[in-house]
């Protein structure tokens, strides 16, 4: 549904349009305004997709309460007043209605109304599916340096009461960091925490045996508390 408000300083003009949205099954009528200075109280309070709005009102004129705006909803202007056609098309309205209209007319203006709502819903959706881009690094404060690691070679991170040693290979990176802390700047997908002392990079295991992880030729218990939820990961389902 596309949750409309008419803003309109004359009756006539009002009851017309709401008459209009009342026959159209993809419309719902929120409210009907005289002034702009009344529909920015509603505007505060609901959530308007579509604003029928007239140009030529007192106090503040459409295209001024169009403006003022921070968050705009799809706009249809309707006036009796062609002049102002260039002005809805710089300010990116959906349509002009010259009153007086015939509902085929304001049937059209409507329709255009739901595809534009569906482009956006289709950006929106689109561009929130995208996938963040995994950081690649990251630097962590050891030994009064700030020592760059780069994520895909770290091998598992131990926690030891308010330090933890990170494994590249080599000797561990020792920095003062809790495993909380750690566990939020790694990508889960690639990282999982498998302990409560321990958390592993998931592509760097050589294999799992009843309770502990091997990567490298380090044995790696598997908490109590975490062994439902790395099996999950694993997509093992049986016990072990």
């Amino acid at each position: 549904m596309i949750r409309c408000l008419i803003i309109d300083d004359e009756a006539l003009a009002l009851d017309l349009l709401e008459d209009n949205i009342r026959k159209v099954s993809f419309l719902e009528l929120v409210g009907k305004c005289k002034s702009g200075f009344e529909a920015l109280e509603l505007l505060q309070k609901e959530k308007i997709d579509l604003i029928f709005l007239d140009i030529q009102m007192p106090d503040i004129s459409g295209i001024q309460f169009l403006k003022s705006l921070s968050i705009k909803p799809l706009v249809i202007f309707t006036t009796a007043f062609e002049k102002y056609a260039l002005a809805g098309f710089e300010l990116d309205v959906v349509d002009y209605l010259l009153k007086p209209f015939s509902f085929e007319r304001f049937l059209k203006s409507v329709n255009k109304a739901e595809e534009y709502m569906g482009l956006r819903k289709k950006a929106f959706t689109s561009e929130n599916e995208m996938p963040s881009k995994a950081p690649e690094y990251l630097f962590v404060k050891s030994e009064y340096k700030l020592i760059k690691i780069d994520i895909k070679d770290i091998l598992y991170i131990e926690g030891l009461k308010d330090y933890i040693k990170i494994y590249v290979g080599g000797k561990p990176v020792i920095t003062l960091l809790g495993m909380n802390a750690m566990e939020e700047k790694l990508p889960s997908v690639d990282f999982h925490r498998i302990h409560r002392s321990y958390i592993v990079n998931l592509h760097k295991i050589r294999f799992v045996q009843r309770s502990t992880v091997t990567i490298g030729d380090k044995a790696i218990p598997i908490g109590e508390n975490y062994r439902e939820s790395f099996l999950k990961i694993i997509n093992y389902n049986k016990n072990i």
